[in-house]
């Protein structure tokens, strides 16, 4: 009795796909014109259409095919009796179920994988597409559905890049923050291949590269506390980071976004565009930088204004006219850029050997963000250039150095990006301590305690030259 109602579910189904004109496999029998039909009628009766009893029935038949389809490692020939009632339901209850959306473009990406030519292949990739719209007009979602839509579309006929580029366009568009990771990176990915084949301008990777780096820095921040999902985030952020690079030297970027200010020199927004991406990329040096940079302090003065303007001050020298624009930025909400910026005030009090302010700047910087071995290399030196003034003897005149050599051994234990740095400077400063006379001679015994005066006022420990 089970083998001949399975026979006569097969020989339903084979009329069906039958009478329905529906798909056949054999590149010889017409598959490429059924599948460019139109697939779906817009419904007016319900969930199960106008004939809910065939509906249910066909969905039914479908999604046990499917089902042996799947159970067998998609290897079962039953794929080929699943499309048949699956159709039936595509065109006459598109809004049955949302699975049969995910179903049919699974069966469609098998077909088009055996496909036995790029024609093949192209028409179901056109009917992948087909099945993503109207899962769209029936259940809503369209920028997370135009991310997969944009994704299938790239993957399998590259060719269609700048077709995918306006699905990946929408999605982010509509999804922002919300934007799944992979969707950005095929979504940068056909920007560039379209600015390559001159179908955009080169100012649409900037304008890409700014609006998909806030949403991976928005991501990055919300996804605190799970180092899984940060590190994933952190990944596409590098991956972004790389297919820019090219795009992303001051040759290209300061010409681009010139002619932007010069069309619109009071375009606060761009004014923004412009200093953040020049700081970014190192390109502070400019005239542009620092016409932007002065334009919007004008326009808009804020503490992120000022530091912009602040530093290029200080790229030109200017440290006096430079400290007013860094404490006006000290206001800064961002606490990294806050320690960013002490660690500014402290180098700029250090040229102007005030070396007190310095290092009480350097310590603020440490309080945001005590990693930072910049502010112990900067406190180092200045008790290093501190030394000879600190004394009037042969072992007072040198005592600094071990006071210096802490702050560097301190240095290159909290930031591995300085280790070296700090490494070449404890070498040189190390030679600069008293011999073990002098320290016999002022009854010292290497190990102890000892307080460095002047203005220094710090304890160390006494060591010998060696």
């Amino acid at each position: 009795m089970e083998t001949f109602f399975k026979k006569a579910l097969l020989g339903l189904t084979v009329s069906l796909m039958f009478v329905s004109g529906v798909f056949a496999f054999n590149s010889n029998n017409g598959a490429n014109k059924k599948l460019k039909e139109k697939l779906y009628i817009p419904q007016e009766h319900g969930k199960y259409g106008k004939d809910s009893i065939k509906c249910i029935t066909n969905l039914s038949l479908y999604r046990e095919f499917y089902k042996q389809w799947k159970a067998s490692g998609y290897k079962s020939p039953s794929v080929h009796d699943a499309i048949g009632p699956w159709r039936w339901v595509f065109n006459n209850c598109p809004e049955a179920s949302q699975n049969a959306y995910i179903d049919g473009n699974n069966m469609m990406e098998f077909f088009m994988k055996k496909a036995k030519s790029e024609a093949d292949k192209t028409t179901y990739v056109d009917t992948m597409m087909m099945i993503y719209d109207q899962r769209i007009k029936y259940f809503g979602r369209e920028g997370y559905i135009l991310g997969r839509k944009g994704s299938d579309l790239i993957k399998n006929l590259p060719e269609e890049y700048e077709r995918a580029y306006h699905i990946f366009k929408k999605s982010v568009d509509l999804r922002g923050d919300k934007s799944e990771s992979f969707v950005l990176v095929y979504y940068f990915r056909t920007v560039t291949k379209m600015v390559d084949d001159n179908k955009l301008e080169k100012l649409t990777i900037v304008e890409t590269y700014d609006q998909l780096s806030q949403i991976i820095d928005h991501n990055i921040k919300a996804s605190a506390g799970d180092s899984k999902g940060a590190s994933a985030w952190e990944n596409v952020k590098g991956n972004i980071e790389l297919v820019f690079e090219p795009y992303a030297t001051c040759e290209d970027l300061i010409p681009i976004f010139t002619k932007k200010f010069e069309e619109t020199p009071n375009d606060v927004e761009l004014l923004k565009k412009i200093t953040d991406m020049l700081d970014s990329k190192d390109c502070t040096d400019s005239d542009l930088f620092f016409k932007a940079s002065v334009k919007l302090n004008k326009l808009e003065p804020s503490p992120k204004s000022s530091f912009m303007l602040a530093k290029m001050l200080l790229k030109k020298d200017k440290f006096d006219e430079a400290i007013p624009y860094l404490e006006s930025a000290l206001k800064i909400e961002d606490q990294d850029k806050k320690a960013d910026v002490f660690i500014l005030l402290a180098t700029v009090y250090r040229q102007k050997n005030e070396f007190i302010k310095a290092r009480n700047y350097a310590l603020s910087s440490l309080d945001l963000r005590p990693g930072e071995g910049n502010a112990y290399l900067l406190i180092g030196d200045m008790y290093a250039a501190s030394a000879s003034e600190c004394g009037d003897n042969d072992l007072t005149r040198k005592v600094a150095y071990w006071a210096a050599v802490d702050k560097y051994i301190k240095a290159k234990s909290v930031d591995p990006d300085i280790a070296e740095m700090a490494g070449k400077r404890i070498e040189i400063y190390s030679k600069q301590f008293p011999g073990g006379e002098t320290i016999f001679f002022y009854d010292l015994v290497e190990g102890d305690s000892y307080n460095v005066g002047c203005w220094i006022n710090e304890t160390t420990k006494v060591r010998a030259l060696k």
